[in-house]
């Protein structure tokens, strides 16, 4: 067995990384290393402070979701010597009270190392009634998905902030072209971004839904006589229709644009905000719960690759994908609109973190609940992780491949 398997394994089945926690890095390579991060987030800070904004937000959730693994932990009796910012090579770190605390040269995640994760993880003999798995399954449960939880709780006070402060993003019944195919129909009749739509064939538009509908009701090769808006001035627009591009939507008009109804911010009571903090927060989980089914089926994946699929809402986006949206979304609605972006962030990750397969928090969740499934009084149920490691593998191929799709569709296709 290869060592760069073996370490691989390890980090898996540990839940980040698994290197002795010796002497601590600083010097010169801490004077380098953190300096080129701050360097980059200075730069960024300059160049796009809406960007800036966004990354700071993003990072300070990653941090507090291992905030949430560590204190769990940590209260629920188990032992844990690493807290680390970042992936890869270390960059710094100090010890306080057994814990290893520091950075790492990747920002790509952070992780929090809990001794004893599973009969795989070996331990000091002496730590093993610290370890996570000599733990009661509600104390393994509570600290394994902390992390999704503080995503949630994220969510919630990035809502609740938001709705108290700026007010609520309610529509105004009206609505626009947000994004125009090129070399579509609607772009070759003369359709702009930003157009207000008034009416469709005369018939008054009051929604994007009913918007779409009302171009579904034509066939391939109609005239569509759309009413708009442009910078106050009225005029209508006659569109030949083409055919839906869409898999399972041929033989549908098609109008070749995205359009979206128009919101703004509204005072709410302060009552509100606070329900509104939490109904919205299972709205937001819903539609985060479809749009994993939806953006990470591989043949919806594929299709964006090879063109057949245009729909931007079921395009994979990568973080940069998402940090280059975030500059229109702040200079359109400001610190309100990106604090929002990262409410639905935090709410797509903490249920994407769920699931069920390694190496995801839900993996190992999974794996304690089938451990109490089989255990009877007086004998406790230990799972053999050995024989998850092909499957967790597969899982983190498939994700490179998403994230390699994504950061592709990214560059060639960018969403908004």
């Amino acid at each position: 067995m290869s060592n760069t398997y073996t370490k691989v394994r390890n980090e898996i089945v540990a839940g980040g990384a698994v290197d002795a926690v010796d002497e601590t890095v600083g010097g010169l390579r801490a004077v380098v290393g953190v300096g080129a991060l701050l360097a980059l987030l200075v730069t960024l800070a300059i160049s796009n402070i809406w960007i800036f904004v966004f990354v700071v937000g993003l990072l300070t959730s990653v941090f507090l979701h291992e905030v949430g693994h560590f204190v769990t932990a940590r209260r629920s009796g188990m032992k844990v010597t690493q807290f680390f910012m970042g992936m890869g090579p270390r960059l710094w770190s100090f010890q306080r009270n057994g814990v290893e605390y520091g950075v790492r040269a990747l920002p790509v995640g952070a992780f929090v190392r809990i001794v004893g994760m599973n009969n795989l993880d070996e331990t000091d003999p002496a730590d093993e009634p610290l370890t996570y798995r000599s733990k009661s399954y509600p104390k393994r449960l509570l600290v394994i998905t902390a992390g999704s939880m503080m995503h949630m709780f994220i969510a919630i006070v990035l809502l609740f902030g938001v709705y108290t402060v700026a007010g609520k993003n309610s529509a105004t019944g009206e609505v626009a072209f947000v994004g125009i195919e090129v070399g579509g129909p609607a772009e070759k009749a003369g359709v702009q971004l930003d157009d207000i739509v008034v009416s469709n064939d005369g018939v008054a538009v009051t929604s994007a839904e009913q918007f779409v509908a009302l171009v579904h009701q034509h066939k391939p090769g109609d005239i569509a006589d759309i009413a708009v808006l442009r910078a106050g001035t009225a005029l209508t627009v006659p569109v030949k229709l083409g055919t839906n591009p869409n898999p399972g939507s041929e033989g549908l008009a098609y109008l070749g644009v995205s359009s979206a109804d128009k919101a703004a911010f509204q005072n709410i009571p302060l009552t509100e905000a606070f329900t509104s903090s939490f109904t919205d927060l299972g709205s937001a989980a819903w539609q985060s719960a479809k749009g994993v089914v939806t953006v990470m089926n591989p043949a919806n994946i594929i299709s964006h690759l090879s063109g057949a699929n245009t729909d931007q809402s079921t395009q994979p986006v990568t973080v940069y994908g998402i940090s280059r949206l975030s500059s229109t979304i702040g200079q359109e609605t400001g610190l309100a609109g990106i604090l929002l972006t990262l409410a639905g962030i935090n709410v797509f990750v903490g249920l994407l973190n769920l699931f069920p397969l390694l190496p995801f928090d839900g993996g190992h969740a999974a794996i304690a609940t089938y451990e109490r499934l089989r255990s009877r009084p007086g004998r406790r149920y230990t799972a053999d992780v050995a024989k998850m490691i092909p499957v967790a593998m597969t899982v983190i191929v498939f994700f490179v491949f998403v994230l390699f799709a994504g950061l592709y569709l990214d560059i060639t296709r960018p969403i908004g």
